[in-house]
């Protein structure tokens, strides 16, 4: 309930005998107790209506009104002012009778607080440890009453002023242990993580990075990343929400995800790139995920994920080439007879150890803190990054301990089957061939393990990877031009100490089991291995990158390489930074700022060779934090917006598959029934800790007195 006070187009003019004048809508604001009648044409006090004598002391200001707009107010003591108070009181909620009848003294109000705090700090810590909440029996008598309770006991143990306020000392209506109160202090902090990161992104441009699994209960979950960059320069990659979905296709997961966009008021005409997987729901042209949003706004640039691309490429490479592909199905053999059982895989480790422990007396390898960890064999997987790599590697570094325990096996396996299978695995592994594609993958395979490592960084930009993609195309060629002679010198070595027969490399190679009369071509056997397996596979994996990571017919990121400090700012070109912002971002520079970037690049250009604070910068995203801590980003601040712009640009997907991992580990089997909310907040609090440490606990419970009104006062 409030005073009238209508917004009119024109209030009606009013002569007064010497001039003409009219009411004013702001007078409202300056005069909140002012009412007014359209009808009247006339002002009113509306304290004065609510609170006024009968009959009234101010007829004026109640039944006749006023139009002379001259202060009526009158003195301190007037009947007006007056009024005034008695409406101030009626305002004030803590003047309101059930406040003053339930009304707690300070020592109270803090007892309260100090309450909600306990608990609220036990949400905190299990929601950043992925911890359950509640327990099966949470009764008084219970020897476990659940990680929250337990949590809120510790603290009282530790504190005696806890103690003394919480559980079976606190009243029995705000003891604030609910599981209700739970999620409801759950969902203020997660909010609050949320909030912090939609104040940190501001107005600025922003990346959307999506990717979608099932849970632990086979509902389909999506998870949404904000990427941008913050005030400071910092490129950030942002756990913003995850959202169930009925459907994956690419119209439903739009509606859901500018759903959450339209919630924290962040528009879609400001996304400036997309990440997704290779899914068809998600790349697609015409009607995928980045199509539809690309209809909305043009400058939301798709990105397919490098590092899926670079799986994609692994994986090919691997299935394609003939020789490799029998590797690694051999390989996938040995892996499963030896680790399809514990007391076999018990045994891999034994010998593992009894090995290690006679290399360090020996002197042969170096003791440290994580030095000559005992790991065992890992299977190869389509899916996984850096698996292909990690089951050569490991293989290579378990070569001798592999062969003794299925040496063991083929003695002494406990039936037919598992000798059989481990003879098999022993006699393809001791063969010249096998040890020579093992030590040619690790090696091919650990170039490119290098950029798949530094797809997943976190604050990654996507020139510098474009820049270790282009490094890890002349690794391999060089490896491939140069690299022979040394390769099969350590192949040679390798197959000395583990007595493993070498073939004579100047022989006669024979194709299958033909007989040498039936062979076409007289070839080596080194020339077999050199060419038509070493320098294959290496083609064959330039071919793959080359394929998958074409920079050359992506004109945005040629132009965009124009803005690479690397090597001293060799790549910098005006004209095509000029057209980079010209033809990609229209939206963001208009014609007169186009001409006042090449006039802040000509400057800039003189100032990367003459300041020594822009001297050895290896990244773009070094740059973008250079112009901020020097504040030259005031100067150039046209440079600076393309720069970021360019920075939003997705690398990968890494981010989401983190969060799926955090998932996993808060929604477990015996949490299967968790509702979406209660984990989408979780998993906020989880993977952005650092935001939710820095939240203050009284924050939280001024914002949790603020939502509705509690049964215990928690603020003055």
């Amino acid at each position: 309930m409030g005073p009238y006070q209508p917004k009119l187009r024109d209030y009606p003019l009013t002569n007064d005998g010497m001039q003409e004048h009219r009411f004013q809508y702001h007078w409202f604001k300056k005069f909140p107790w002012l009412e007014y009648s359209e009808v009247k044409d006339s002002a009113f006090c509306f304290p004065c209506f609510l609170f006024d004598e009968i009959p009234s002391n101010n007829p004026k200001f109640v039944i006749e009104g006023f139009s002379s707009w001259k202060r009526h107010e009158g003195g301190p003591s007037s009947h007006h002012n007056k009024n005034m108070q008695s409406w101030g009181c009626l305002r004030n909620p803590i003047q309101h009778i059930d406040r003053l009848i339930n009304a707690q003294t300070s020592q109270q109000l803090l007892e309260n607080r100090l309450r909600l705090k306990t608990s609220i700090i036990a949400v905190k810590w299990l929601a950043k440890q992925a911890c359950a909440f509640r327990g099966h029996d949470e009764s008084v008598n219970s020897r476990n009453r659940g990680n929250f309770i337990e949590l809120i006991k510790h603290s009282a143990e530790c504190s005696k002023e806890i103690a003394q306020v919480v559980l079976e000392n606190a009243p029995s209506y705000t003891k604030y242990t609910s599981s209700d109160i739970q999620k409801e202090l759950l969902n203020i902090l997660a909010n609050k993580v949320r909030n912090k990161i939609r104040r940190e992104l501001g107005d600025g441009k922003f990346c959307i990075l999506v990717d979608e699994a099932l849970d632990e209960s086979d509902k389909e979950q999506m998870a949404i990343i904000l990427r941008y960059v913050d005030c400071d320069g910092y490129i950030r990659e942002c756990f913003f929400e995850v959202v169930n979905v009925m459907e994956t296709t690419a119209v439903t997961l739009k509606k859901e995800i500018c759903n959450v966009l339209a919630r924290y008021d962040l528009l879609v005409e400001n996304i400036r790139g997309q990440g997704y997987d290779g899914a068809s729901n998600m790349r697609g042209a015409w009607n995928g995920l980045q199509a539809l949003f690309l209809k909305d706004c043009p400058y939301a640039y798709y990105i397919h994920c490098f590092a899926h691309q670079l799986q994609l490429a692994l994986v090919a490479a691997s299935n394609d080439v003939p020789d490799v592909w029998l590797f690694f199905s051999a390989l996938g053999s040995i892996v499963n007879v030896l680790t399809s059982s514990a007391k076999r895989l018990s045994e891999l480790k034994s010998v593992w150890e009894a090995e290690i422990i006679d290399l360090i007396a020996s002197g042969e390898v170096q003791t440290g803190t994580g030095a000559n960890q005992i790991h065992t064999l890992q299977r190869p997987g389509a899916t996984r990054w850096s698996s292909h790599f990690r089951s050569v590697s490991r293989l290579l570094d378990l070569f001798s301990v592999v062969h003794k325990v299925l040496g063991k096996l083929v003695e002494c396996g406990p039936n037919n089957n598992i000798r059989g299978e481990a003879k098999g695995a022993c006699e393809s592994m001791i063969s010249f061939k096998f040890v020579f594609i093992l030590h040619l993958l690790n090696k091919v395979l650990g170039m490119s393990d290098l950029l798949c490592q530094a797809l997943q960084v976190k604050s990654q930009d996507i020139l510098n990877v474009v820049h270790l993609v282009s490094t890890t195309k002349k690794l391999l060629q060089r490896l491939r031009d140069n690299g022979w002679e040394t390769f099969i010198e350590n192949v040679v070595l390798f197959c000395e100490k583990n007595e493993i027969d070498m073939p004579d490399m100047k022989a006669h190679h024979m194709k299958g089991r033909g007989r040498s009369c039936q062979q076409n071509d007289y070839i080596t056997v080194e020339h077999y291995y050199h060419y038509d397996i070493f320098n294959t596979v290496i083609d064959f994996q330039l071919m793959e990158l080359n394929n998958r990571f074409t920079e050359q017919t992506l004109e945005l990121l040629t132009l965009s390489s124009a803005l690479n400090p690397i090597d001293a700012f060799k790549s910098f070109k005006i004209e095509d930074i000029c057209s980079l912002a010209e033809r990609f971002y229209p939206e963001d520079f208009t014609k007169i700022e186009l001409q006042a970037l090449r006039r802040q690049l000509e400057c800039f250009e003189i100032d990367i060779h003459s300041l020594q604070e822009f001297q050895n910068i290896t990244s773009l995203s070094e740059l973008c934090r250079r112009l901020v801590e020097t504040r030259k980003s005031q100067i150039y601040f046209l440079l600076d917006r393309l720069i970021r712009l360019v920075l939003t640009l997705p690398v990968s997907t890494a981010t989401t598959e983190r969060a799926f991992s955090a998932m996993k580990l808060i929604k477990t089997t015996h949490r299967n029934k968790m509702e979406n909310e209660f984990l989408s907040d979780c998993m906020v609090i989880y993977i952005e800790r650092e935001i939710a440490d820095n939240i203050d606990s009284d924050a939280i419970v001024d914002e949790f007195s603020f939502l509705k009104n509690r049964r215990t006062q928690l603020r003055q």
